[in-house]
């Protein structure tokens, strides 16, 4: 994922890998579709913002063919290491935050759970909207973090010690620059950012116990643990929110994904 120093889930860490392998589950089918509805194909010049494990990256490059491009961008490139090797498929390292980016250069720009951790979203939307050529398109998939009831509970207190981990979760990735609503916001900023047929759609599904889905939560717990005690969580709370969401017995609404999409003039 690209984004700044600050960033709460360090792409550095021995979590990440997880972070990714969850998410690709749960998600790349939501990207593959969406993205072949938009029209990608043969010949098309593409960007990847944030490949993390590369897998929509190398999804693109099979899409976009020998006469096509791929460039995938990650703050920590090294989990795409084990991609296969293709003519079309370039890896660079790249913070969105800060580094430029070719203008007037692709005809696809396709981010996921990027710009909602990086402070400066707006600054980097422009960079992204100006490296768009004239007719290309910008899809983001992005969460809204703030819808996630749970669904079935196994235990009194089960889901308020849910609530409470994610509360804590939450808390951290705000104040390291997150905006944990940004797939709603989303929208405006497209249009803001001077594109035109913006759209957008939601997928959410349910999470129990065990699930990808689940891991996803485990994972970012193990990663942020040390601050999520500061938050006031305990050790003995956070093992058992560890053992919930092994549970099949708990259920878990997903983040709604919102990909939202426009086309530069």
């Amino acid at each position: 994922m690209s984004g700044t120093s600050g960033y709460a889930f360090d792409n550095t860490s021995e979590h990440a890998g997880g972070r990714f392998d969850a998410l690709e589950t749960c998600y790349d089918p939501v990207t593959f579709a969406r993205l072949t509805e938009l029209g990608v194909g043969v010949g098309m010049r593409c960007l990847e913002l944030g490949g993390g494990g590369g897998s929509v990256a190398g999804w693109l490059a099979d899409r976009v063919g020998p006469t096509g491009s791929v460039l995938v961008t990650d703050i920590e490139p090294r989990w795409m290491d084990g991609l296969p090797e293709r003519g079309n498929l370039h890896v660079l390292r790249h913070d969105i935050s800060t580094d430029e980016l070719p203008e007037d250069e692709f005809d696809l720009i396709h981010a996921r759970l990027v710009l909602l951790h990086v402070p400066e979203r707006l600054a980097a939307l422009d960079r992204l909207v100006r490296a768009l050529r004239p007719g290309g398109s910008l899809v983001l998939d992005e969460f809204d973090c703030g819808y996630v009831p749970v669904l079935a509970s196994p235990w009194p207190g089960a889901a308020e010690l849910f609530e409470k981990m994610h509360d804590a979760v939450m808390g951290v990735v705000t104040r390291a620059g997150a905006d944990i609503h940004w797939g709603l916001h989303a929208y405006a900023a497209l249009r803001g950012a001077g594109l035109v047929g913006v759209a957008s759609s939601t997928y959410a599904e349910s999470w129990r116990g065990g699930s990808p889905g689940s891991r996803l939560h485990q994972v970012n717990m193990r990663q942020l643990e040390g601050r999520l005690v500061e938050e006031g969580l305990t050790e003995e709370q956070l093992d058992r929110c560890l053992r919930l969401l092994d549970d099949p017995a708990f259920a878990v609404n997903s983040y709604p994904l919102i990909t939202t999409w426009g086309r530069r003039p």
